[in-house]
């Protein structure tokens, strides 16, 4: 009887992280089927922007438009990429009189404020709408044209453009190279959360081992 308590705990104790490794397990399995959804949609030919994006059913559509960029834009300050710190050029971009948001792709810090083309021009490019925006994020520097995060609907009405932007495939300034969306910048954490709780279930496991040995030595 006296190991009834130390056995209870550890069979509850490791099924349920076992039970959590498991789930896991099974998420990832749904997350890599999305992503191969993803990889397969991104990989089809370019269409036209749909009249009324439905950021649900075009996410990451590919699309292809021919317009007029107009040099107006907004600067988003992103780290991390291959080149350091910069900024993602947000611009405009007019097409059979809509106006819709490009994200033209990466300029270094000192390249801010630097020339771009603009004028007719043809962008493929990848519907996106980046989830970018929490409650720690900074107002953006109105004065200075500097933004945190790619806030579309923000973005959007500061330039009166609608919320609805393409991720530019196509390079479409000498000095601006694109980033263009794939898989790969999509989390998929699942497998390390597995192996996490399978980890933790060993470590339980052999807790209550010890916890055994210590009520045997004193018995």
């Amino acid at each position: 009887m006296r190991y009834a308590a130390p056995l209870i705990v550890g069979i509850v104790g490791c099924a349920i992280l076992v039970a959590l490794g498991v789930w896991q397990v099974q998420r990832l399995a749904w997350k890599q089927g999305i992503l191969a959804e993803i990889d397969a949609r991104m990989a089809a030919d370019p269409v036209p922007v749909p009249a009324a994006p439905d950021p649900d059913v075009d996410r990451y559509l590919p699309v292809a438009e021919q317009g007029e960029m107009t040099g107006d834009e907004l600067h988003v300050l992103v780290s991390g990429v291959a080149d350091g710190a910069g900024y993602r050029v947000i611009a405009v971009f007019e097409e059979d009189g809509r106006r819709l948001l490009v994200d033209r792709g990466f300029v270094p810090l000192d390249a801010k404020d630097a020339a771009r083309r603009t004028g007719e021009m043809i962008v493929t490019g990848t519907l996106v709408w980046p989830d970018e925006v929490d409650r720690w994020t900074p107002e953006p520097d109105l004065e200075d044209n500097i933004w945190f995060a790619r806030d579309v609907p923000a973005m959007a009405a500061a330039l009166g453009a609608e919320p609805v932007l393409i991720a530019a495939r196509s390079r479409t300034d000498p000095g601006v190279t694109p980033l263009p969306v794939d898989t790969s910048t999509i989390p998929n954490n699942h497998l390390n959360y597995a192996i996490t709780w399978f980890s933790l279930a060993v470590v339980w496991l052999a807790m209550t081992g010890y916890w055994m040995a210590r009520i045997r030595r004193k018995a």
